[in-house]
């Protein structure tokens, strides 16, 4: 899934440059080539990070979804504040490739979802959990 985005995002990244040049000029066509960037690396970010704490537990799993969620945006927002320093930077421009990139990767997620994806999804058991179980069940056997 990541590899398919990270693909739409290679396409979409000079498509946006080149709508902002046509718009507004090559400032404008940078700015929304970061967002887009911003926009494809987040959500690169977000599926890496639930992948590989899927392979922990269920309560890494939401940990990198909450924990990431906010680490990410406080990287966007410095890197907003950072850009906004800089001569080139339209911050209106890049808001309007922010919204357009999510959109568009909503619609993509909407898309694999109808088809089937998550469909079978197997959570494993929390490691935890299988001990206090199997302990439980010593106890009860003990009786």
């Amino acid at each position: 899934m990541v590899r398919r985005a990270l693909a739409a995002g290679a396409v979409a990244a000079p498509v946006a440059y080149g709508a902002g040049v046509w718009i507004a000029g090559r400032d404008a066509g940078l700015s929304a080539l970061l967002g887009v960037v911003v926009v494809t690396a987040n959500f690169a970010a977000h599926g890496l990070s639930l992948a590989w704490a899927a392979g922990i537990s269920v309560t890494a799993v939401q940990a990198a979804a909450l924990g990431g969620f906010v680490v990410r945006m406080a990287v966007i927002t410095g890197l907003v504040f950072a850009l906004d320093r800089t001569a080139f930077f339209s911050p209106l421009v890049f808001a309007l490739a922010v919204v357009a990139g999510t959109l568009a990767l909503l619609v993509y997620e909407v898309r694999l979802v109808r088809s089937g994806l998550g469909q079978r999804l197997e959570i494993p058991p929390d490691p935890a959990a299988v001990r206090a179980r199997d302990a439980l069940r010593l106890k009860e056997g003990a009786r």
